[in-house]
């Protein structure tokens, strides 16, 4: 970065041959945990740090990323991130409403493959439908995945966008058809569920326990399908028989989908997982979707209860 882009700007400001104020200050960074690597991730960030912001130069970096391990660290306030001070973060994903952004885009982008259509019904003002625009909106819980997943089904020119998206529209994991309208979707959470397993289970600490099983455990929990319960998430890892916290550990490299939250649930504070996108918990549930990830219901129950009755057991065999 400092050879591509600092000394460079540094050379031209100083032969007078450019008008600093002149310049293009913008760079974009889009996809920042696509960097293959944490470490690599951590880098490409000191390096933004080190080259561009503390150069004082003229520069204003955007970065766009789902909210992984090296992103939270530099920008945490404790313990201090080295961006924290210089940063201004904005989470898409609990704060802002993008709700009328993505009917804008739906619309929009299924208009303009409408009219590239050579089906007359998707040339059609009608089309697409309010009511399946709204269906849709409402399907993506504010995630732009979501909605760019349907229109990159949808825009397939092999068969017509209206079928396509009456496909999309009463689609339910359950019904179990050939046509996958999600894929690219499922990809993308496969391959983020896929490493942050594999780096759960390189830990030391962590070997032994069964990620996948763990995971679907706590989803399992969170939409009281456990004995029709819900247990608060530190009492359900000891249940488990595992730290109070080590459900926060379990979910650390899943940040971008999801999170332990509080519900003030009288008379104490509640911890439970909710999903930032509900399409990945449909996954989850999907062994059509999920494939090799998939854990069945009945396989958690089994765990949950032996864990169970393994804690009865151990209470009361211990000495009074």
């Amino acid at each position: 970065m400092d050879a591509l882009i600092v000394r460079p700007f540094k050379r031209l400001c100083a032969s007078g041959g450019l008008d600093p104020s002149s310049f293009p200050h913008a760079i974009l960074i889009d996809g920042l945990d696509e960097c293959s690597g944490e470490d690599n991730q951590a880098a490409l960030l000191a390096s933004i740090k080190r080259c561009l912001l503390d150069n004082d130069l003229p520069f204003r970096i955007f970065i766009a990323s789902r909210p992984e391990w090296a992103i939270r660290s530099a920008l945490n306030s404790e313990p201090q991130g080295y961006l924290h001070q210089s940063a201004y973060h904005i989470r898409l994903s609990d704060q802002y409403d993008a709700t009328n952004d993505i009917r804008r885009y739906l619309w929009r982008r299924l208009r303009d493959v409408g009219r590239r259509s050579y089906d007359p019904r998707a040339r059609s003002q009608s089309w697409p439908k309010k009511e399946d625009i709204k269906k849709l909106v409402r399907a993506a819980s504010g995630q732009f995945v979501y909605a760019a997943t349907v229109v990159k089904y949808v825009s397939e020119r092999r068969t017509s966008p209206v079928d396509r998206l009456q496909t999309v529209v009463n689609w339910t994991p359950e019904q179990g058809q050939l046509a996958r309208p999600f894929e690219a979707l499922d990809v993308l959470y496969a391959r983020i569920l896929s490493a942050a397993k594999e780096l759960y289970e390189a830990v030391d600490t962590n070997q032994g326990g069964n990620f996948l099983l763990l995971l679907r455990a706590h989803h399992i929990n969170s939409d009281y399908r456990v004995a029709g319960t819900k247990w608060d998430a530190h009492a359900f890892s000891e249940i488990l028989t595992l730290e109070r916290e080590a459900h926060e550990v379990l979910i650390s490299d899943l940040h971008s989908l999801v999170v332990f939250l509080p519900y003030h649930f009288v008379p104490s504070i509640f911890i439970e997982m909710s999903f930032y996108h509900r399409s990945f918990s449909e996954f989850l549930d999907s062994e059509i979707r999920a494939r090799s990830l998939f854990v069945p219901e009945t396989q958690v129950k089994e765990y949950v209860l032996e864990a169970v009755v393994q804690g009865i057991n151990r209470f009361f065999s211990e000495p009074s």
